[in-house]
C-alpha cells in the first residue's frame, strides 16, 4: 500500500537565512533597502516609573491585609469542606458496596465507653 504524501511545490517553503547583528545600537531598515542607526534623544532609565500615575488616595494597608485573611479563612474553609465530602463520599461508597455483595453486617455501629 502507499503511503499519500501532500503534492508541494517549492514555491510554498522559503529558506530565510540568519544574519546576526554586529553593532551595538539597533538600525531600522528602510523601503529602499539602506540601513540608518536608530538613536535616543535622550537616554531614558529603564525602570518603571514613567508608568506610574499619581493616585487619588494612599494605600489603604489594612483593608489590604483584612481581605487577604478572609480570602485565605475562605480558601481553608472550602478546602476543608472538599476533604470531608471526598471522605463521606468514599464512606458511602464502600457502605454500598457491601450491600450490594449481599452482606449484612456493613454499617458500622459506633457503641459508648462504659
Amino acid at each position: 500500500m502507499k503511503t499519500q504524501r501532500p503534492i508541494s511545490s517549492d514555491e510554498e517553503h522559503q529558506v530565510l537565512q540568519f544574519r546576526p547583528r554586529i553593532s551595538s545600537s539597533p538600525s531600522v531598515r528602510q523601503g529602499n533597502g539602506t540601513v540608518r542607526p536608530l538613536h535616543a534623544a535622550t537616554p531614558e532609565p529603564l525602570d518603571l516609573s514613567r508608568y506610574e500615575q499619581p493616585r487619588e488616595e494612599p494605600d489603604d494597608f489594612r483593608h489590604r491585609m483584612l481581605a487577604n485573611i478572609a480570602a485565605l479563612a475562605f480558601t481553608i474553609a472550602l478546602t476543608a469542606i472538599g476533604i470531608w465530602l471526598a471522605v463521606s463520599i468514599a464512606d458511602l461508597r464502600r457502605t454500598q458496596d457491601c450491600v450490594l455483595m449481599g452482606r449484612r453486617d456493613c454499617v458500622k455501629i459506633t457503641t459508648p465507653h462504659i
